[in-house]
């Protein structure tokens, strides 16, 4: 079980996401306590569950941002992390994960510009190398559908095929978000479709999350995302010291 707590660094944000609840306390995310307090709390964990057979991982989920590079790799170079993603959230400076914060952004834009915004995002992330994999692509389809209607299936078209090519590349790899099926979607992020296309340029490193935000969320969906991996040709990895090995 690895876990992926967020860390967000957009400076323009901080006033809306850039805390951590640690012992019935807010911290603003900044403040490193809280890393000591995850890893403090892992290990508690892991020594508790030492003859289960559970095996406990450190993971982080950033949120990307263009210009942030070095505050986050002070943290993901900065503590012995067995997993880092990397994902984008928001565009423009606003949350597309979010359904209150989403309509600010997909009423002032359309299809074109968002794609350009995602994929012009999401290869800043794959290229600065921070990650060891990218997390839910496609995630505006989740509350984009409302607003665009089929046309947001083939926004990665002739965008997300180049960055897929550069991911094979360097070795980086491609979650399974199983929080789309979650979410009343059809398919997990990415889609089959996408995940065929990221097959095709090479990229051989894939991994399932349930994304849960809650106790009752963990684990849904995985095993059925593992099977569509295999259904596809492809193998699942997990990760220890941010190198991964395949199931």
């Amino acid at each position: 079980m690895c876990f992926t707590p967020h860390l967000e660094v957009d400076p323009r944000r901080r006033h809306l996401d850039w805390f951590v609840r640690v012992n019935g306390k807010i911290l603003p995310m900044e403040d490193d306590y809280w890393l000591e307090c995850y890893f403090r709390e892992l290990e508690e964990a892991r020594q508790a569950f030492s003859g289960a057979g559970l095996r406990i991982k450190a993971g982080l989920e950033v949120g990307f941002e263009r210009g942030a590079e070095a505050a986050i790799e002070r943290v993901v170079t900065g503590y012995p992390f067995d997993f880092v993603l990397g994902s984008i959230h928001c565009l423009d400076h606003l949350a597309i994960s979010s359904r209150q914060e989403c309509p600010a952004y997909f009423t002032r834009r359309d299809p074109g510009t968002l794609a350009e915004d995602y994929f012009g995002a999401l290869r800043s992330a794959v290229e600065s190398g921070l990650f060891d994999c990218i997390g839910h692509l496609d995630l505006y389809k989740r509350y984009g559908y409302e607003f665009f209607g089929r046309e947001i299936n083939d926004l990665h078209l002739g965008r997300v095929e180049d960055i897929f090519r550069t991911m094979a590349r360097q070795g980086t790899g491609l979650e399974v978000n199983t929080s789309g099926r979650r979410r009343c979607l059809a398919e997990f992020h990415p889609s089959r479709d996408i995940l065929l296309l990221a097959k095709k340029a090479g990229i051989k490193i894939f991994t399932v999350g349930s994304d849960a935000h809650k106790k009752s969320e963990l684990g849904y969906c995985t095993r059925e995302a593992a099977q569509l991996l295999s259904e596809l040709g492809l193998r699942t990895s997990v990760f220890a010291s941010r190198r991964p090995a395949f199931l």
